[in-house]
């Protein structure tokens, strides 16, 4: 059984995002974009909130009276339910759910101590410790979070990662064991069936609390008792590592990468173990934030293939990370997810094989000189032009060359940052072999921008004379928009004036965070023909580095 698409409303940042998973997912994107608070959305969904949460933080924009909630549909229920080993709990969730094999199941904040599960839609009803089989019934979540203390890395308990992993890995173990299942099944003859002695002497004492509570509280209809089963990982509390790699030690004393790399050896350990096993039974979700941390780059592929490999079974693998290393090799069941943030909202979008080279070029700190050997570069003046030419050439233009497009980084009053970003080019090989190929696309020049620009020309004259220069007939690419209209951004192109147009506070009214939202939608709704007659420079732009580009 596995995740197939996750609904997170009002959680943080992420004022609403849904999107379909595969079996291997990949989240990346800025520092503070809302990578974690996606991670913590799913954590919300499967273990509610602890006592020390504070509601209104987690609540979007901190509005009160908004209610936060986590949606999960879950695909091959059935193979999940025909592997569950606790009779009881089956009994339970095979009465409530049918024989249906999609479920869908949400937890919100004004019921966070309860789960709905939904079938085809209509909410199903559920008895008296219906959560405890839920939890018994559904994938089990492991998150391994960067906000452990390294000196505790190496200690079990049900908060360190070392704890987590190895938890999955002997718990995997014991379910093997007769003793360990007729362990369980005394337990749910003792506290889970609702007809055994020892529930009816809890719902005595619950009867006999309530007519002394309710002299207080007229109100109060009911106290009931129960007993949870015992976690697996409250079993063992005494439990350290030691590492012996020259010098037996605790793992605690052993470097960072040490102790990472043995938390995430132990997931290998369990993958095998089930595998050598042929144990099918009840699936994983981990959930790895910042996979990559402490550990050098061969070490990170290596990784992505232990952790890829173990989703191609029964379980499922989420991780966020600033590593190009992920995201650079194409498997197929992989995903990789843009999370990015706009005006303060968390949005995360399913990357394309054309996205690629961008997320990896911003990965990898968005200089030309950390590229290995694109088929060509276009320099454009910043992040409306990227925004827009990327959305272009997937829609319009996928069978062309692949080539990347690199932001100069300033305004538009600063032409002069876009020769420095051409230069930037030049750097891998000292000598460029892009010289001939690289395009440029600037705005028209502004008269504070215009001397820049002759000089540029005057020192790069080949480049000017082999038509590797292409300049808009107007100073924003914004004033050069087919002339439609949305309901959300009103006339595409705009005017001179409404883009110099300044706030009380002497801030442009129409400042970058509009310019990319309306470049986003431009991009996305312009047709090829409006594109190629409004756009007439920027088409003859992409022509141009296409023309000049690797084979």
């Amino acid at each position: 059984m596995k995740i197939s698409t996750i609904t997170i409303k009002n959680f943080r940042s992420i004022k609403e995002a849904t999107f379909k998973t595969s079996d291997f997912n990949i989240f990346v994107g800025q520092n503070n974009c809302g990578k974690t608070n996606f991670f913590e959305a799913v954590e919300f969904f499967y273990n509610g909130l602890s006592r020390s949460s504070n509601v209104i933080e987690m609540k979007y924009r901190k509005k009160n009276d908004l209610i936060f909630s986590v949606e999960i549909e879950f695909t091959g229920v059935k193979h999940g339910l025909e592997k569950m080993r606790n009779e009881t709990n089956q009994t339970k969730i095979q009465k409530a759910i049918g024989d249906t094999d999609v479920i869908s199941v949400i937890r919100d904040s004004s019921e966070p101590k309860k789960r709905s599960v939904l079938v085809a839609g209509d909410e199903v009803k559920t008895g008296t410790g219906f959560d405890n089989a839920l939890n018994d019934f559904l994938p089990k979540f492991e998150y391994i979070h960067t906000k452990q203390y390294h000196d505790s890395v190496a200690k079990y308990s049900k908060t360190t990662p070392i704890g987590i992993m190895l938890s999955g890995v002997l718990e995997a173990i014991l379910q093997t064991s007769p003793q360990y299942k007729a362990f369980q099944d005394k337990f749910d003859e003792l506290f889970g069936d609702e007809k055994s002695e020892v529930r009816a002497k809890f719902e005595m004492i619950g009867d006999s609390v309530k007519v002394h509570l309710e002299k207080q509280f007229p109100d109060t209809t009911s106290v009931k008792f129960e007993v949870s089963p015992p976690a697996f990982d409250d079993l063992l509390k005494n439990f350290s590592t030691s590492v012996d790699d020259g010098i037996e030690t605790s793992a605690e004393e052993k470097g960072d990468g040490m102790q990472r790399a043995l938390m995430l050896a132990i997931i290998q350990a369990y993958s095998d173990f089930r595998k050598k096993n042929d144990d099918k039974g009840k699936s994983f979700l981990f959930f790895i934030d910042e996979a990559e941390l402490h550990l050098h780059p061969t070490a990170q592929r290596k990784l992505k293939e232990v952790l890829y490999n173990l989703s191609q079974d029964t379980d499922q693998v989420f991780i966020n990370t600033h590593s190009s290393v992920f995201v650079a090799d194409k498997h197929s069941h992989q995903s990789i997810f843009k999370v990015e943030k706009n005006s303060g909202d968390t949005e995360i979008t399913l990357a394309s094989d054309n996205d690629k080279p961008d997320i990896v070029f911003e990965l990898l700190g968005g200089s030309p000189a950390d590229l290995l050997l694109p088929r060509n570069f276009l320099i454009v003046e910043g992040q409306s032009e990227y925004e827009l030419l990327s959305r272009v050439i997937k829609r319009f233009y996928s069978d062309k060359p692949m080539i990347q497009i690199v932001k100069a980084q300033g305004d538009i009053h600063q032409a002069e940052r876009t020769i420095n970003s051409i230069e930037k080019v030049f750097i891998p090989l000292e000598k460029s072999i892009y010289s001939d190929k690289v395009v440029i696309l600037i705005d028209q020049p502004s008269e504070q921008a215009a001397g820049g620009v002759r000089d540029f020309k005057s020192r790069y004259r080949d480049f000017v004379a082999n038509n590797q220069l292409f300049e808009l007939p107007e100073r924003d690419i914004e004033q050069c928009y087919p002339e439609r209209t949305s309901d959300s951004h009103g006339l595409w192109r705009k005017t001179q004036a409404q883009i110099d147009e300044k706030t009380d506070s002497e801030k442009p009214r129409f400042d970058g965070t509009k310019k990319r939202q309306l470049a986003k939608h431009v991009g996305d709704n312009i047709t090829m023909d409006e594109f190629e007659r409004d756009l007439s420079v920027c088409h003859q732009a992409l022509e141009k580095c296409w023309e000049l580009a690797f084979n």
